[in-house]
């Protein structure tokens, strides 16, 4: 690894694992959990953050968490390589916006995913969601596939949902034919309409959030969010230690059965951010003001 960058990833062993990370006005904690149901871990997490100053303003400091699917071997391989490939590809990139260049190494890393499972039988359909923040001044952007999500909690608010699932279930939560509640115990709830890795082609959702001092952010697979609602979640995000709030949302998602591999990625923004300009080619999240709305999506402009 280059002195200039510091970098992490896990798990390594589909076990357990957690980490923390402190720079400049970020402060991180990375936290996955096999569950109480299943016996390997197909979740895994990331980031890269550049130690010369110069690169960070140029590339910012990227966070990823992926949960994999296709079986014993080829879920964890999937959710690795993916991470893997993005962060790879993103750092070697020199041209382009953030968000194009997000756009980019995803569609690498899909393409490499497809082509390894094309060429090894025991792999065929693996795949893999992916959501990326990428923090670079004062704005957070967003690469999102899948139904692994982005929540945002601001000023002792609850917890905003930025992305939106790539699933059946949510689909019809957004038509109206079905209510969250009902969503929740839905038994097709697990059925992704978008993966990294299964298809050829691969459609990416781009967002970008202005930050301010005191945000929290959380990248969360859904054996978290399938679990545990969104008003806990909130709580949770207003704890005044992130190690402290990613222990409790993942026992809690333990305790309340843990069904599934259980990764969060908390970071939170210590002190103003610096200022710098908006890079185009993603959508503009605002979030409500005032009151707490834990169960408000946030508006496109």
């Amino acid at each position: 690894m280059p002195a200039s960058l510091e970098t992490h990833s896990g798990p390594p062993d589909e076990g357990n694992a957690e980490y923390e990370w402190e720079g400049g006005y970020l402060r991180a904690h990375f936290m996955t959990d096999i569950g109480r149901k299943r016996t390997h871990n197909e979740d895994a997490f990331s980031f890269r953050a550049p130690r010369d100053t110069i690169i960070v303003r140029e590339k910012g400091m990227l966070f990823c968490v992926a949960d994999g699917m296709g079986g014993v071997k080829g879920g964890s391989l999937a959710s690795h390589l993916a991470l893997e490939t993005l962060v790879e590809s993103y750092y070697e990139q020199d041209r382009g916006s953030i968000p194009e260049r997000l756009n980019r190494a995803l569609t690498t890393a899909n393409e490499r995913i497809f082509a390894e499972a094309r060429n090894r039988p025991d792999f065929h359909g693996m795949g893999t969601t992916v959501t990326a923040v990428l923090i670079s001044g004062q704005f957070a952007y967003v690469a999102h596939v899948g139904d692994s999500r982005l929540y945002l909690s601001r000023n002792g608010s609850g917890a905003y949902q930025v992305t939106q699932d790539h699933s059946i279930v949510a689909e019809q939560v957004r038509s109206g034919i079905i209510s969250e509640d009902e969503a929740r115990t839905h038994a097709l709830k697990n059925l992704i309409t978008r993966a990294v890795g299964t298809k050829e082609r691969l459609q990416v959702d781009l967002y970008a959030v202005r930050l301010r001092a005191g945000d929290t952010l959380l990248l969360c697979s859904d054996g978290l969010s399938n679990v545990v609602e969104d008003r806990a979640i909130g709580q949770m995000l207003r704890m005044t230690s992130i190690k402290g709030a990613g222990r409790m949302l993942v026992g809690k998602a333990l305790q309340n059965g843990g069904p599934d591999n259980i990764t969060t990625a908390l970071l939170r923004v210590t002190k103003a951010p610096p200022a710098n300009e908006l890079q185009p080619g993603a959508k503009m999240v605002h979030l409500p003001e005032g009151t707490f709305l834990s169960k408000i999506r946030a508006l496109f402009s």
